[in-house]
């Protein structure tokens, strides 16, 4: 297991990168239940930090235990890559089917077509883009909503 899985898959040190790199996930509740290559599992609390006023939660943190399903898995592919790539994401689209109540729970597969887009990214100056989908259940499997991200590479040019 290379470094950044590490990191993302232990809970102290998780915790730690959440709150000095984003902290508003921290103080959400935002966690990562499992992380792979080929997949990464987030969570999102329903409690006061997440809530709106329609006692669900609110769809900002749905979006960010979404995009961080899938940004988890950019970043891994993009850990000490040489050379440097450069993500962004360009586009969001989300679809809701049913009120977030309780804890949910977004589960990205894309990973070994992460990988091949970083992968095509170093080789170029060209930015690639790649769409990315992650799907938010709760406990029971219910569907609460589906993500589609789409995320900008490109390889860093070199400083002279």
């Amino acid at each position: 297991m290379d470094s950044f899985l590490k990191i993302v898959n232990h809970p102290f040190k998780f915790r730690l990168y959440l709150f000095n790199k984003l902290p508003a996930a921290f103080f959400s509740g935002i966690r990562i239940v499992d992380c792979t290559d080929e997949k990464c599992v987030t969570s999102v609390p329903f409690k006061w930090l997440t809530q709106n006023p329609f006692k669900s939660t609110y769809f900002a943190s749905l979006s960010m235990a979404a995009e961080m399903s899938t940004g988890a898995l950019i970043l891994n592919f993009l850990y000490k890559k040489d050379p440097p790539i450069s993500s962004l994401i360009v586009k969001m689209e989300a679809k809701y089917f049913k009120k977030a109540i309780r804890k949910t729970f977004f589960t990205c597969e894309d990973g070994m077509e992460i990988e091949d887009a970083v992968n095509r990214a170093a080789k170029g100056g060209e930015s690639v883009t790649i769409v990315t989908k992650t799907i938010g259940t709760n406990k029971k499997g219910e569907i609460i909503a589906e993500f589609l991200f789409t995320w900008s590479l490109k390889r860093k040019s070199e400083k002279r």
